[in-house]
């Protein structure tokens, strides 16, 4: 069997990390539409018309000439569930000690981080943090931890809800050139000098080259091989993999190693040394230029023998991911819709037909005229009551008792309901009299929401532990 080449090889790990990507497109692009209903832009969906034309609802609506009315549940929903996370975690919880992982969260101000990581939990049901060394100059002990995009990460599949089988997982990086080489020239420059050439000597041709022998899709997969404006994109990936070394069991000093194969040979003739065969596996890192390079690979430094990730996906059912936000968007249409209707039903018949006779039209005037006229608020419609015709008249009727207030009503009630955030963890007035059975509903409401915290402090224990073994190598 023909043994790949280490250039074939690094191939091979680009490519991976690219149809990982692209087969969480359909992760990335429900997160677009949670996010899109989250902050309020609820009218956008894509419809088809009688006449099988694509447009948005909102474009829709503007044809038949009516509104698009949001009235944004979800915005409020998310705020409450962050609000009660750092009122009943955060500041009843384990406040920083004075310990070098206290200072790692006071450094990081975790707290502020871990609100907007569950915020996106609860809009992607996914949430990524990275933790590493500072790779500022003068800076190099110091742990960092950053919240990462889900459009910026880069993982393979898995269904561990612990996410122990991912076997590869990386992260798109857009860096200025100073930031670039500072990460991946070492502090060799020559090799900065390498690496800043590659991305200004005909790069947009060698991506174009690369792209198409990798199968990539040119439209669709165009936002993992570039940039945004100004910057250079770079793509690190963490694979895990498998090799063979040798155990040496040292009798004289009664010590432990662990060595390359290659070192077989050396360690042959040492009576006090006995070895055995065996495989192991390492998280190797790679990062590569997209137009192929590879700019620098080592495999992991820290104590935890880890990629630096923490990351949780929430409920990976089957690996699946659905977030909460999800559940309450076609309740939240429903919402919309019907506050819509009432809208365009009050102006309808807000001012009725106008009945107006063709005889008794007022020398010199148009339809068009009495039209303006008719709509304006102040509006005077000459009439002569002498000659004995019919006068205009106006026809209206109440349209708006069709029961969609009590729509409306049932609607917000099945969104509590959906979402588990009721009146009384919102903080609502209530009819009820007894703090006790108020008390009772605001606990109830916590339980509701209890598997969404319960994970989240799963995430950040992951987090934590990261954190720690990377103190232990610093200090």
């Amino acid at each position: 069997m023909k043994t790949p080449t280490s250039n074939e090889q690094h191939t091979r790990v680009l490519q991976a990390a690219y149809k990982a990507w692209m087969n969480a497109a359909g992760l990335r692009k429900t997160r677009q539409r949670n996010k899109r209903f989250t902050y309020g832009d609820q009218w956008g969906d894509y419809i088809r018309d009688h006449e099988g034309r694509l447009m948005t609802e909102s474009e829709f609506l503007a044809q038949q000439g009516c509104i698009g009315i949001t009235n944004n549940l979800i915005r409020q929903m998310v705020k409450t569930i962050v609000g009660r996370y750092r009122s009943h975690y955060l500041s009843h919880g384990d406040k920083p000690e004075a310990t070098a992982l206290g200072q790692v969260r006071q450094d990081n101000e975790l707290d502020e981080l871990d609100s907007r990581a569950l915020e996106e939990f609860l809009i992607s049901g996914c949430c990524i943090q990275r933790v590493d060394t500072s790779h500022k100059p003068g800076d190099d002990a110091r742990v960092r931890v950053d919240n990462v995009n889900i459009n910026k990460l880069v993982v393979g599949g898995f269904n561990d809800t612990r996410t122990w089988d991912c076997e590869l997982i990386g992260q798109l990086h857009d860096l200025n050139i100073a930031q670039l080489l500072r990460r991946v020239a070492g502090g060799n420059q020559r090799k900065a000098a390498w690496v800043r050439r590659l991305y200004t000597d005909g790069a947009e041709e060698r991506i174009a080259d690369l792209s198409t022998r990798l199968g990539a899709d040119s439209q669709l997969g165009s936002d993992f091989w570039h940039a945004a404006d100004g910057k250079c994109r770079a793509i690190e990936v963490w694979t895990l993999e498998s090799r063979e070394v040798i155990v040496c069991h040292n009798r004289r000093e009664g010590t432990l190693s662990v060595e390359p194969a290659s070192a077989a040979h050396r360690l042959k003739g040492r009576p006090d040394v006995g070895t055995r065969w065996d495989i192991a596996t390492v998280w190797h890192c790679r990062w590569f230029s997209p137009m192929g390079d590879l700019l620098s690979e080592y495999d992991s430094p820290w104590e935890h023998g880890g990629h630096p990730f923490a990351l949780k996906f929430y409920p990976l059912t089957d690996g699946e991911v659905h977030a909460m936000v999800e559940d309450l968007i076609d309740t939240q249409k429903h919402v919309n819709r019907m506050i819509s209707l009432l809208d365009q039903i009050m102006r309808s018949s807000a001012k009725g037909v106008l009945l107006f006779p063709e005889n008794a039209l007022p020398d010199g005037w148009t339809w068009e005229d009495v039209k303006r006229c008719w709509s304006s608020a102040n509006g005077l419609l000459p009439y002569d009551g002498r000659r004995g015709e019919a006068k205009p008249e106006q026809i209206s009727a109440n349209g708006t008792n069709i029961g969609a207030f009590q729509m409306v009503e049932l609607q917000m009630k099945l969104f509590e309901e959906i979402s588990g955030v009721n009146g009384a963890l919102q903080g609502k007035p209530t009819t009820v009299n007894s703090a006790n059975v108020y008390q009772l509903q605001s606990d109830n409401a916590d339980i509701a929401l209890s598997d969404l915290f319960e994970t989240f402090e799963s995430f950040r224990r992951q987090r934590d532990r990261k954190m720690a073994g990377m103190l232990h190598q610093t200090h």
